[in-house]
């Protein structure tokens, strides 16, 4: 009897503990995945776009709280994912692409006319995105993130370039979305019609791979 009840609590502990045999991170899914949370990796070399959500505009304001500045309604970005480790963690890519349509943008500045183009330079940046939703974007060592605003104004074409040490913004499950929400820049070089800073807001949805939208895990 004794010999039984000892083989049985013996069985019983082992079926227990038979489970705990499995790799943690052979259940681990990716910090990306498309399908739904937790659906299929993605994987490092895919290629990323988005957007912007549908019925927003980008905004380029001379203030945190303020509505004077540029508006645009068709504005792209591109990354190429290049590294997507288990959750959680962070994943990183490569920003190669970040695009404003200038027919697309206005402008409520006294003084300019309208806007003749945004250029987004010293591309690439790197995003890195955290299980926990936040997005950082960072220039390559010793750059800077810069953009170049080219104004038509009663004095003629203009260039405001302006310049910033890098942007944080947060990634959500709800609608595929990246959001950035009043990021400052900093005038570098430009004339007087150039607002001192520009603080710049924006919704990108959704973000898709492969024509699959993209979720944070």
């Amino acid at each position: 009897m004794r010999t039984r009840t000892l083989l049985t609590l013996a069985g019983t502990l082992a079926a227990l503990t038979l489970p705990m045999a499995v790799p943690a991170s052979a259940a681990d899914g990716a910090v990306l995945t498309t399908g739904s949370v937790g659906g299929t990796a993605v994987a490092a070399g895919e290629v990323l776009t988005a957007p912007l959500a549908s019925g927003t505009a980008a905004t380029f304001y001379s203030s945190a709280t303020g509505t004077s500045g540029i508006s645009c309604t068709k504005s792209q970005f591109t990354a190429t994912v290049t590294d997507n480790p288990g959750a959680p963690g962070t994943a990183t890519e490569s920003v190669t692409q970040h695009t404003f349509d200038p027919s697309s943008c206005t402008a409520n500045v006294v003084g300019v006319l309208g806007v003749t183009g945004i250029t987004v330079n010293n591309l690439p940046y790197t995003a890195a995105v955290a299980s926990d939703g936040t997005v950082t974007v960072s220039p390559a060592e010793g750059s800077t993130i810069q953009t170049t605003v080219v104004l038509r104004t009663l004095l003629g074409s203009i260039n405001c370039v302006y310049q910033a040490p890098g942007l944080t913004g947060t990634a959500s499950n709800d609608d595929n979305s990246i959001n950035f929400t009043g990021q400052r820049f900093t005038k570098v070089s430009g004339s007087s019609l150039c607002f001192a800073n520009g603080y710049f807001t924006a919704k990108y949805a959704p973000v898709t791979g492969s024509g699959e939208v993209v979720y944070v895990n």
